[in-house]
């Protein structure tokens, strides 16, 4: 079996309520939800929450919510592998056995179907991975990037590339936040970064971070820009 796990706690911070938050008219899970089901690739779709409206949501959107995450993986320093982990020994134990697992973040309303099915191909055409999670590239050469002073002056991080142009420059890559294949064990490690990973690469315009009120208000604009374009 391939299953979707969907991390969603209730006790977001910095925006309230974020994972039932109305989004562009729908509840901001319900459009993982719907990524995760029009791919057609999991047998399962399970929202591991510690929250009953979220999970009451997560069911009225086609999602499954049967059980609670305890709380010290709840809290605000819990991290998502072990949260992930918890999940598949959940499922393991009472469901059946998974074949690989698939994390879809909450709040990722760019999410296509089709980049699901991308990094499950890569999982399986590449016996020796791991993981295949979402990467996008940076806009601007990281090894030109600046950092702010005690004394209020900036500075280079990397002065050596002061007159470097920047087509000579790497480019670099960074998480895009929306998903992470991987086999069930590899989730009860330490790290993704660490393991046999492979990307699944995204163009920029379909990621945004979604952390703060100005954040949510960027990609609000971003999806209805691209509702307006059909591109949604």
């Amino acid at each position: 079996m391939n299953v979707a796990f969907i991390p969603a706690r209730g006790g977001s911070k910095r925006i309230p309520r974020k994972n039932v938050k109305p989004f562009c008219g729908k509840p901001m899970i319900s459009w993982a939800i719907a990524a995760a089901k029009e791919a057609g690739v999991f047998d399962a779709v399970i929202v591991s929450t510690d929250d009953e409206e979220i999970a009451s949501v997560a069911t009225a959107n086609g999602a499954e919510a049967p059980f609670r995450r305890p709380a010290d993986l709840a809290n605000d320093h819990a991290a998502t592998l072990p949260v992930i982990d918890h999940a598949i020994r959940w499922f393991e134990q009472n469901r059946s056995k998974i074949a690989l697992a698939c994390c879809i973040y909450a709040t990722a309303p760019f999410l296509k179907p089709e980049f699901l099915n991308s990094g499950l191909n890569v999982m399986r055409s590449r016996p020796d991975a791991e993981f295949a999670f979402s990467v996008t590239s940076y806009s601007f050469p990281i090894f030109r990037s600046l950092k702010c002073n005690p004394d209020g002056t900036v500075s280079m991080f990397w002065p050596e590339h002061q007159l470097t142009r920047s087509q000579d420059l790497p480019e670099a890559w960074h998480d895009a936040g929306q998903f992470y294949w991987g086999k069930p064990e590899s989730f009860a490690k330490s790290g993704i970064f660490s393991t046999r990973a492979y990307p699944v690469i995204l163009p920029r315009y379909l990621v945004q971070d979604i952390d703060t009120m100005e954040d949510w208000e960027t990609a609000e604009r971003m999806f209805e820009a691209l509702k307006n374009r059909s591109a949604v």
